[in-house]
């Protein structure tokens, strides 16, 4: 039986996108761009994934975790979206580190960190111009075993706190530790110090709207509050499973539907679209078990502070990377009783267009899932207090009065990530570097099904998952032209 909140589902689409964070809506809007008809699915009322935005009482819009991203997010926004929303993209200028080792203010681009490292860390010139090149040299298909502390080792031996300064940012964009592949951070942080760390301004509320009233234009199916529950395949003559449709069931009155379809581009976690909407069984056993050994990476906390309207808070930079921690520890960054934390400071200039001036800070801390998804309700609520109680502690030293001006405060914590997004185990980051393959070889094991999302720790954040949205789009482009390219409509 067909129920109303599922009645605007048309029976068959060339394709289906399964979530709508910034990788599914990039890889829909390319496809129906190129001619086919394609259904957005997204199991949450809001669009955007991490990449979105919340609303609370006394005027608060909060955009979620921790939002910056390369200079290179312009061109993608621009060729793959719109020129107005590529327009509105802007650099912080202002991103500070604050810990025991050093206490430093930059503009986050090449310039001014070779600055720095000549000027306050001491470092040759050309010692930090050899070290800048070779990371712009750095390729995905090099057999490059390093790991990143290798790295660091080889450009600046003993300097433990140069490392600090490379890997902290890094580590809060995407996840990075010291062992894991040195090209992990290497591509993510050139991309970064081409020109600095970039916003959008207008807010994540602003580039939604727009992002949707975009995918609509191009004729876009866009269904809200829509589980998908299960791909279904069919075999080829030659035994091949291939695509053919997915279950997908409404989360206001649980009426489902079956959808036709002959690709399947699948924008959730990767462990999560193969082995519960495939299932196991239905793929090559040693790809099943290949897979399984895919490790998620780190997940993160947020607290959520609203400046009261009328009130204002004095710059303290907008981006501040802050530690208690003597030296830099991967293992110490992600400690459920971590003293590291960031502050993403939004001031009006954020959201211009709002009636009144506002204010908001939100603290961002990475994370451990089984830390907090093993806690009782009791313990759960307890800790979600202390990140608010050290939170603002930690902003007392740059703002004493700042309890008086907060009139709203909030913590979300992995297991808020993993109820709303449905990321595995509550990633944050997605998955580790060897997802990226798994990732990428999934067509050759299942016809027309595709996948795009935080993957390999490379394709994260704003920019990476962008880009993988466009790169999958075309595969996908290609392999309904060589299928027969539309479904006839009606």
């Amino acid at each position: 039986m067909t129920n109303h909140s599922l009645a605007g589902i048309q029976s068959q689409y060339d394709v289906v996108v399964i979530g709508s964070g910034l990788a599914g809506l990039t890889g829909a809007n390319c496809l129906a761009k190129l001619g086919h008809r394609v259904l957005l699915l997204e199991h949450h009322y809001q669009l955007g994934g991490l990449a979105t935005y919340f609303k609370r009482p006394g005027g608060h819009i909060f955009d979620i975790s921790l939002h910056g991203f390369p200079h290179g997010m312009i061109k993608s926004c621009r060729k793959y979206w719109s020129r107005e929303i590529a327009d509105a993209i802007r650099q912080l200028k202002d991103v500070r580190f604050l810990n025991p080792e050093f206490q430093i203010q930059t503009t986050f681009d090449r310039q001014d960190f070779t600055r720095i490292l000549n000027e306050t860390f001491k470092v040759p010139a050309s010692q930090v111009e050899a070290f800048f090149e070779h990371l712009r040299q750095m390729n995905y298909y090099d057999n490059d075993t390093r790991t990143t502390r290798e790295l660091f080792e080889e450009f600046f031996p003993g300097r433990t706190d140069i490392h600090r300064l490379l890997i902290e940012p890094i580590a809060y964009a995407n996840g990075s530790t010291m062992d894991d592949p040195a090209i992990t951070f290497g591509i993510v942080f050139s991309n970064f110090m081409s020109k600095g760390v970039f916003i959008f301004q207008g807010g994540t509320d602003v580039l939604i709207a727009k992002m949707t009233a975009e995918l609509k234009a191009n004729g876009v199916d866009i269904q809200r509050n829509c589980l998908v529950e299960k791909v279904y395949l069919e075999k080829d003559p030659d035994g091949r499973p291939h695509v053919r449709g997915l279950r997908v069931r409404s989360r206001r009155d649980g009426s489902e539907r079956e959808i036709a379809c002959k690709a399947v581009l699948s924008n959730a976690n990767i462990k999560n679209t193969i082995l519960n909407l495939v299932g196991e069984e239905n793929i090559p056993a040693s790809f099943a078990t290949e897979t399984k050994a895919v490790r998620v990476n780190t997940s993160s906390a947020q607290v959520y502070m609203g400046i009261r309207e009328g009130d204002s808070i004095p710059h303290i930079g907008d981006l501040v990377f802050t530690s208690g921690a003597q030296k830099f520890s991967s293992q110490e960054l992600i400690d459920l009783n971590t003293t590291s934390r960031t502050y993403s400071v939004y001031y009006p200039d954020t959201r211009p267009h709002t009636k009144a001036p506002r204010y908001a800070i939100v603290t961002s801390i990475n994370q451990q899932w089984d830390k907090w998804n093993s806690m009782n309700a009791e313990d759960y609520a307890a800790n979600k207090t202390r990140l608010i109680e050290e939170s603002f502690m930690g902003l007392e030293k740059y703002i004493p009065d700042i309890r008086k001006k907060v009139d709203w405060v909030e913590a979300a914590t992995p297991r808020t990530v993993e109820r709303y997004v449905k990321h595995w185990e509550g990633a944050s980051f997605g998955t580790k570097f060897e997802g990226l393959k798994v990732s990428m070889e999934l067509p050759d094991h299942v016809a027309g099904l595709y996948h795009a999302g935080s993957v390999g720790i490379i394709m994260s954040g704003w920019l990476g998952t962008i880009n993988y949205g466009v790169i999958v789009s075309a595969k996908i482009d290609a392999f309904l032209r060589g299928h027969g390219q539309t479904f006839p409509v009606g």
